[in-house]
């Protein structure tokens, strides 16, 4: 079981940045596939960017161009830089691991089993 925990999440106006780290508590495996979630409320949780493994990160559309994922070996992290943020990027922010994934599922949240408590982002107009 890997346990995870996140960080870093807040309020912020439109346009503002935050970044967000999540803690993993085993970190040894290349293929190991992380990533973060998000969900707001009424709406389903859906993939905001994730490794596949040892690629490149994956990300959503929407977040595209604004949102870098980064990992750190040496202190087990995973973080989320979220630049340029908008209103719709409000929810509860979840980091997630799987042993492996394929690629085209690196986003999807059904493909992932072990999650963090979430971090709520706030981004006001």
């Amino acid at each position: 079981l890997v346990q995870l925990v996140e960080s870093g999440g807040g309020s912020v106006q439109a346009g503002g940045s935050l970044r967000l780290s999540c803690a993993v508590s085993t970190y040894t495996d290349p293929s190991v596939c992380l990533g973060w979630f998000r969900q707001a409320p009424g709406k389903e949780r859906e993939g905001v960017a994730a490794f596949a493994g040892a690629g490149n990160p994956h990300y959503a559309d929407s977040v595209k161009g604004r949102f870098t994922l980064s990992k750190d070996g040496t202190k087990n992290t995973l973080y989320l830089q979220m630049n340029d943020l908008k209103p719709e990027d409000t929810a509860m922010y979840y980091c997630a691991a799987q042993a492996w994934c394929l690629i085209a599922d690196a986003l999807s949240a059904r493909e992932y089993e072990d999650w963090g408590q979430g971090t709520q982002v706030t981004v006001s107009s």
